[in-house]
Order: C-alpha cells, then sequence, then structure tokens
C-alpha cells in the first residue's frame, strides 16, 4: 500500500513516514500543498495524510480540487486548530476522517487502516482468502494456521491483491503501489515476487491472467 503523507512540519512528516514504513507502506512525502496536490493529482496512493495549514496552498483547497478533479483515494486531515468549523468543512470538502495535533501515531496508523480497507470495500481487520489470513493491524500471515514470513516487497503485494480479493491487478498497477516515488521501479520483479509468495504459501490462491496481470481468488487453481 502506498500513502502520501502532506505535511510542513518537517520533523512530524519523518516521524510519521519511518512509523509507515515500518508497518510496509511505501510512502512519499511534500510539505507544501502545491507539491501535494501535483502528486496526488498524477501518481496512485491508497491514502492520504494532509495537513491543513500548509504553505503556497492550504489543505482544504488542495483536497478539493482533488475531489473536483475526480480523485477518490481516502484522505486523513490533520490539523491543530481546535475550532469545530474547521473540521467540519474539511470533512465537507471532501475528507474521509481527521486527527487532531497532537496525536499519538499509533491512532492515526489505525484510521488509515481502517480507510484503505473501506475505500477497497473491506470492514474485517483480518483479511481472508481460502486458507491465507493477512492481519491488517500487525503484519502477520498465516497458511492454515501455519505463519509464513514474507519479505517487505513480498507482504506489500500479497497484500495489495488480498485487499482487491476478485480482480485483475496488472503489473503496473502493483508496481506503483508497493513502491514510492523515488523507488527504481522495474514491474519485471513483481513475476519474481509472486513466485516466491505463491512458494512460501504452499496455495495457489494467486492467479495470472494472461495478458493482463493477476487475481486473487480462494478458489484459484490456475
Amino acid at each position: 500500500m502506498r500513502v502520501l503523507i502532506v505535511e510542513d512540519d518537517e520533523a512530524l512528516a519523518s516521524q510519521i513516514k519511518e512509523s509507515l514504513l515500518d508497518v510496509g507502506y511505501a510512502v512519499d512525502v511534500s510539505h507544501d500543498g502545491e507539491d501535494g496536490h501535483f502528486l496526488g493529482d498524477t501518481e496512485p496512493y491508497d491514502a492520504v495524510v494532509l495537513d491543513l495549514g500548509l504553505p503556497v496552498m492550504d489543505g482544504k483547497s488542495v483536497l478539493k480540487r482533488w475531489r473536483a478533479d475526480g480523485k477518490k483515494m481516502p484522505v486523513l486531515l490533520l490539523t491543530a486548530r481546535d475550532s469545530w468549523t474547521d473540521k467540519v468543512e474539511g470533512l465537507d470538502a471532501g475528507a474521509d476522517d481527521y486527527l487532531t495535533k497532537p496525536f499519538i501515531v499509533e491512532e492515526l496508523l489505525a484510521r488509515l487502516r481502517a480507510l484503505i480497507r473501506r475505500s477497497a470495500g473491506q470492514s474485517n481487520p483480518t483479511l481472508e482468502c481460502g486458507p491465507v489470513l493477512l492481519d491488517t493491524r500487525n503484519g502477520k500471515v498465516t497458511v492454515s494456521g501455519r505463519s509464513i514470513k514474507l519479505t517487505a516487497q513480498e507482504f506489500k503485494l500479497l497484500s495489495y491483491l488480498m485487499h482487491h480479493e476478485g480482480k485483475v491487478i496488472s503489473r503496473t498497477e502493483l508496481t506503483e503501489h508497493i513502491y514510492d516515488q523515488d523507488f527504481d521501479r522495474d514491474s519485471n520483479t513483481i513475476e519474481v515476487f509472486v513466485n516466491r509468495i505463491r512458494k512460501k504459501m504452499g496455495v495457489n490462491i494467486i492467479g495470472t491472467v494472461r495478458g493482463l496481470g493477476y487475481r486473487l481468488e480462494a478458489d484459484e487453481e490456475a
């Protein structure tokens, strides 16, 4: 899963980024509204953490422009303001949730997990496909009760597929959602990751759809 942080407080942005990286997200960071708007407008994100009090372009204006342009990624607002009107205006502008500074990072992570699940049509924090369970809260993956160890990139790929069970996901889409903007992306590695995941799980729930990509299904036989 790939997240954009738009926060002008560089220390706070760095803290949030490190926390997200630690739990397996790909993360991009911007420190002003104009640059943040550009990234959200041109790159695919599974969620955005957006500060309201940004330089160049304020967070509410950024959000309104995204929504006017049809951008549907879930947005979590950050605000240091105590006024309830700022929160209401942010939600009315298209935000999905908000946090008031100061906040506990664990709460931010929990809210992001919930937003990403709901955006993908999932409600349970534990994603299930056949014998495979992926707990979004602690990053654990089990197959028929047996714990398996995945690398960070393998986990990101499996998590994205499990959030979008039944849908055909192209290699390009997977590449865009498991790597951040600065990573030297290579879609050819996706096949390597998929084969490794299949081998580690011992069950083939990740099917190859020729010419299109991959689809995760509980009854996959291919």
